[in-house]
């Protein structure tokens, strides 16, 4: 097969599923050979990358995703896809790992807020909604702040427990889109802290999301974006 890529996926299975349908269903197709060519590594037992970064597990998940990078440069795909915000804690080790391209999910999403909620004057107030992994290595916060008109917002710790069991309780562990705490969360970073837009940096808050269609409020989806460049890259390399 020529010009494929290979997304990195299992990390969880359900918001891996639910990337390939964003996928499938955004690229343009008049027949079934205008589709994406792709590789789908479900590596659902990576370690959970959360428990590592948070020093609750000592397995190393970097160690799982070096090995399929290994195991699928081989191929020689045109670019990488990780689907898991989290993971891009262990980014420069991983692209260390191989000298084929991986697509960043979450400065993809950064650039996305900037270009289309930036202020003309003064500060965006941009809410981070995302694993407390993410959250305590910065890999968000990282991105934002070479940005001069972001400004980040986080969560309360009472605010980023309900994120969390959005996230692990109903998403993971029960595979319920809890649409009700989902809003309760976006009305309560929008109204009481302000934000003027939230950046969803964790692909089981991009499922719900997905599943709700919510346009209530102003929200990036980093999963959505990521797959909008995987398609962006995907048919430029087709030509």
């Amino acid at each position: 097969m020529k010009n494929f890529f290979t997304v990195l996926g299992g990390m969880g299975t359900l918001a891996t599923e639910s990337f390939i349908h964003i996928l499938n269903e955004r690229t343009p197709i008049h027949s079934d050979q205008d589709y994406l060519n792709y590789l789908l590594v479900n590596h659902a037992t990576v370690p959970d990358r959360t428990d590592f970064i948070l020093g609750k597990s000592k397995e190393d998940p970097s160690s799982a995703i070096k090995e399929d990078i290994q195991q699928y440069a081989a191929l020689n795909p045109e670019f990488f896809v990780l689907t898991c915000n989290t993971a891009h804690h262990f980014f420069d080790e991983l692209q260390q790992a191989t000298d084929i391209p991986i697509l960043h999910m979450p400065r993809l999403a950064v650039e996305v807020a900037n270009q289309k909620f930036a202020k003309k004057s003064g500060k965006t107030r941009v809410g981070l909604l995302a694993t407390e992994g993410t959250i305590q290595t910065k890999v968000y916060e990282n991105e934002l702040e070479k940005f001069d008109n972001l400004e980040v917002i986080l969560p309360s710790k009472t605010l980023q427990q309900d994120v969390t069991n959005l996230i692990y309780r109903d998403v993971k562990e029960n595979h319920f889109c809890n649409e009700e705490l989902f809003y309760q969360i976006l009305q309560q970073m929008s109204e009481e802290f302000s934000c003027d837009v939230m950046v969803l940096g964790c692909t089981e808050l991009s499922l719900v999301q997905e599943a709700t269609q919510n346009k209530k409020y102003p929200v990036v989806d980093a999963q959505s974006e990521l797959a909008n460049e995987t398609i962006r890259r995907a048919l430029k390399n087709r030509i």
